[in-house]
């Protein structure tokens, strides 16, 4: 992995010269070719990651019903502009400007929300929250938890919504799409990216 030195200041500590590019070429099966780019602080610690495809995607969906111990394995391409949805619990993690890529499994995003669940559960008993609603984020997480049962109890759909199309559930069973317009105008494109000229390289 290639580590390429930028002359700007860091956006979160401000300090000058820490900032830092890597980049790592990889194929993907059934994905391509892609870089991925982190730019970080060794001063703060700060990182973004994002993967960049080699050939230019279209805006695009990828759905899976995961109802087989196999689809938990699946591997999965996160990219920062990717939103996640979970259908059927009404969950959904849209990027920020904090956003960051990641390559992963179908388990991995379902624990990335299963955390969230018992943060905010937390969080609720401190507030005082309505016993209903804290039953209801228990019945979530139980939820999210039997999909690494087999027999699946209650199978869930996952879709990734990816405005620049760089976003895919590796597996036959899950179904691709081209995003609409009206799909498009509701989905947020995640952080900007890092503008460096050819002089900070």
């Amino acid at each position: 992995m290639d580590e390429i030195p930028l002359d700007i200041a860091c956006p979160i500590c401000h300090v000058e010269g820490q900032v830092r590019m890597l980049t790592h070429i990889d194929d993907i099966p059934y994905f391509g070719e892609h870089t991925q780019v982190t730019v970080l602080c060794h001063s703060c610690g700060w990182r973004q990651s994002d993967f960049i495809p080699a050939e230019g995607k279209k805006p695009g969906g990828c759905r899976i019903l995961i109802c087989k111990p196999e689809h938990i394995r699946s591997r999965v391409v996160r990219s920062s502009s990717c939103t996640v949805r979970i259908v059927e619990l009404d969950l959904e993690v849209k990027p920020g400007t904090a956003s960051t890529g990641y390559v992963s499994n179908v388990e991995g995003v379902i624990d990335r929300f299963m955390e969230v669940i018992v943060m905010v559960t937390r969080q609720a008993y401190t507030d005082d929250t309505e016993m209903s609603d804290i039953k209801k984020l228990q019945e979530m997480h139980t939820t999210l938890l039997e999909l690494k049962e087999d027999p699946i109890p209650n199978p869930i759909t996952l879709e990734f919504l990816d405005p620049n199309g760089s976003s895919q559930i590796l597996h036959a069973d899950a179904e691709m799409w081209e995003l609409s317009d009206s799909e498009l105008e509701d989905l947020p494109v995640g952080p900007e990216p890092a503008v460096f000229s050819q002089d900070d390289l």
